[in-house]
């Protein structure tokens, strides 16, 4: 498989959970490509975000808010895996900027 195909399989596997961003990671250790740590710090940034959020989230008993908690990760999900497979580089909302700067040594 060329580089580009490599690349945006790793952008894509990026986003299937933890433990996808950890694969994708060590498959962009060898070719270090732009376009797939740029999705795999997305993904990180949504899992690592995801995880220490839904711990908050334990100590509300409304429906509602952990649903709309849900709802916004779905999203944000769904953009990011979404721009992974068109080949675009667009962070998610709200949030991209921010991972893109926290994790900048995510290469």
């Amino acid at each position: 498989m060329n580089t580009e195909g490599n690349a945006k399989t790793s952008a894509i596997i990026s986003y299937i959970t933890i433990v996808g961003t950890i694969i994708a990671y060590f498959m962009n250790m060898e070719e270090k490509n732009e376009f797939a740590s740029f999705h795999i710090r997305q993904a990180f940034g949504i899992n690592i975000t995801f995880y220490l959020i839904g711990a908050l989230m334990g100590l509300f008993d409304q429906v509602f808010i952990i649903g709309a908690f849900y709802l916004f990760f779905i999203v944000l999900w769904g953009y990011g895996i979404i721009t992974a497979i068109q080949g675009q580089t667009k962070e998610v909302p709200i949030l991209g900027a921010l991972f893109q700067k926290f994790l900048s040594t995510v290469k």
